[in-house]
């Protein structure tokens, strides 16, 4: 007996996957932009966090899990 066709596999889009950082339990780090312009004028406060990731957006996670499908824990 034939078995069903498996279904096509679901593309990873590759901009989203340099720029966003998945940890081991799943969640969704990213690096801040403007990272290289106009330093020296930005406080040192401000220029502290741009080494730092940063959790993404709640409102942005279901966007980006159906970008990533295979990088997260379901």
């Amino acid at each position: 007996m034939p078995s069903k066709p498996a279904k096509p596999k679901l593309k990873t889009h590759k901009a989203a996957a340099s720029r966003i950082h998945v940890t081991g339990t799943g969640k969704f780090l990213r690096m801040k932009r403007n990272r290289s312009h106009f330093r020296r004028r930005k406080s040192a406060s401000v220029k502290r966090t741009y080494g730092q990731k940063l959790p993404v957006a709640a409102s942005d996670l279901k966007r980006l899990r159906r970008m990533l499908p295979y990088s997260w824990k379901r």
